[in-house]
């Protein structure tokens, strides 16, 4: 199987020689879209063009669900145990290509370089970790209560499943979809997003090399998404739909998958609290707030956003982070010393500077940074913004960058009310010496994750999702599976 055009990356970057696929993969051939039109990619550092991809029209997605489906019965059919071995060597792919992996996301995505290869590592652990529940999905067997019969439940895979991935996590969140709906015995389709789709086609490339066939994994990208995904929710085929992205084009795909009934996981936003109870020990918050704030640059759904710190540990909460911060250096992602890459687009940073902005004329204190860099590359440096007012924009919205916000508190009730008052719940963070509150406090807290005395909550074994607008189901852990399955029940008395 041969990519008509390729990428390759710059001859200093590793595994310079392997060609990255930039067409669609559909079925058993990579191919130019219907209407040979091409996207291109940027790189956010230098705001220069990369490479260009092929742009798929509604035709292209629609051939895309006819190649899933010709490879769905033979998939559903192929034993767990060859599905498990298939996925382990899709792990063993990617970790051995973790470099190389790295320094395309890198490019295409702005993040550090550092940044970039923990986020190989983790993507590939869904990879293995499906590997492992692909022989466990069990079934159910119980007596019914009236004695007449046995209650027996097997979980069968869901159908053809649309798999639609944002730009922050090019290659965590391809793989955090793919692996489970293939462990289930799914085929599906990739939409990557048009600003980092290369990473997407790479390991798609690294998956056939391991031995998935042609059809089971089917990536396009597009120009026209709204259009092309709109016609594969209402072809009929498609009966899964996994997304990740903005509650704004969440609540609009759950709008168009509700008139053909498409089963929906939707990973949407989140604004999260950080919790510094006075009884905490400082220092393990600090570190803790460098992950929660700074992990990718600020450019996730799991960033810290609302820091709440007790009055009494307040001051020196403030004077450490500060300090931490100031000593993260804004740079080129590629660049080795680099632990603030450049933001996505010139649009997030101007969404930034208006967030910031608006602070500064609420009342904000700006201790550090606030100001973007001329270019070239789409930066914006480490920020502190310290007494926020309630009501500002910044509080409201995903900021989405390297911007940390500072509020004191003084009662636990108050940081409870505070941190849960906003229409998202994915995850919220909490820092206390005490595990009794800690836990009395998690409990209160609207959030689909709590991280307790940790900056970090994303792991492929533990159930990820949020709660209120932040999103619908789980992925990640056991429940990530069983959200590419239907549960059947027979009914049999014997």
């Amino acid at each position: 199987m041969k990519a008509t055009n390729n990428y390759l990356l710059p001859a200093s970057s590793a595994a310079p020689g392997r060609a990255i696929p930039t067409d669609l993969l559909i079925g058993d051939r990579w191919r130019t879209g219907a209407e040979n039109e091409r996207i291109e990619v940027i790189n956010p550092s230098t705001g220069e063009v990369l490479a260009c991809v092929a742009d798929a029209t509604v035709k292209d997605g629609i051939e895309c669900i006819e190649a899933a489906s010709r490879a769905a019965s033979a998939w559903a059919a192929t034993p767990p145990r060859k599905r498990a071995e298939l996925l382990r060597s899709c792990f063993d792919r990617m970790v051995a290509n973790s470099d190389w992996l790295a320094q395309l996301i890198s490019l295409e995505n702005g993040k550090a370089l550092a940044d970039a290869k923990g986020e190989v590592l983790y993507a590939a652990e869904f990879f293995r970790w499906y590997a492992e529940e692909a022989v466990r999905l069990e079934g159910e067997i119980s007596t019914a209560p009236s004695g007449t019969n046995r209650i027996v439940v097997m979980y069968q895979p869901i159908g053809v499943s649309l798999l639609i991935t944002p730009w922050n996590f090019p290659a965590a969140m391809a793989t955090r979809k793919i692996a489970p709906a293939l462990a289930a015995g799914c085929t599906c389709i990739l939409k990557p997003a048009e600003e980092t789709p290369l990473t997407a086609y790479a390991v798609a490339q690294l998956m056939l090399e391991a031995g998935i066939p042609p059809g089971v994994v089917n990536v396009i990208t597009t120009a026209k998404p709204a259009a092309v995904v709109k016609a594969m929710l209402h072809e009929g085929r498609v009966r899964k739909l996994s997304f990740t992205g903005s509650t704004e084009v969440g609540r609009l795909l759950l709008h168009e998958a509700a008139d053909t009934i498409v089963n929906c996981s939707m990973e949407l936003g989140g604004n999260a609290p950080f919790l510094v109870l006075d009884d905490a020990n400082v220092a393990d918050a600090i570190a803790g707030a460098m992950v929660a704030k700074m992990r990718n640059g600020g450019e996730a759904c799991t960033a810290a956003n609302r820091f709440y710190v007790q009055r009494g540990v307040y001051a020196e909460f403030t004077r450490q982070l500060v300090a931490k911060m100031a000593a993260v250096k804004l740079g080129e992602g590629c660049a080795p010393d680099t632990g603030c890459g450049a933001l996505i687009n010139q649009a997030a940073v101007s969404k930034i500077e208006t967030l910031v902005a608006d602070a500064v004329k609420r009342g904000a204190r700006v201790l550090l940074g606030g100001t973007a860099p001329s270019g070239p590359g789409f930066f914006f440096p480490p920020t502190v913004l310290s007494d926020v007012a309630p009501g500002s924009e910044i509080l409201e919205q995903e900021i989405f960058g390297p911007v940390a916000v500072l509020m004191p508190f003084d009662s636990v009730d108050e940081a409870i009310r505070l941190a849960n008052d906003t229409e998202y719940g994915l995850v919220a963070y909490l820092y206390t010496g005490d595990l009794k509150t800690g836990l009395r406090v998690a409990e209160r807290l609207e959030s689909g994750m709590i991280a307790l005395n940790r900056g970090l909550v994303s792991d492929a074994a533990a159930p990820f999702g949020g709660m209120k607008q932040s999103g619908l189901g789980r992925e990640g852990s056991h429940h990530g599976i069983r959200e590419f399955t239907e549960a059947k029940y027979i009914a049999v008395d014997w």
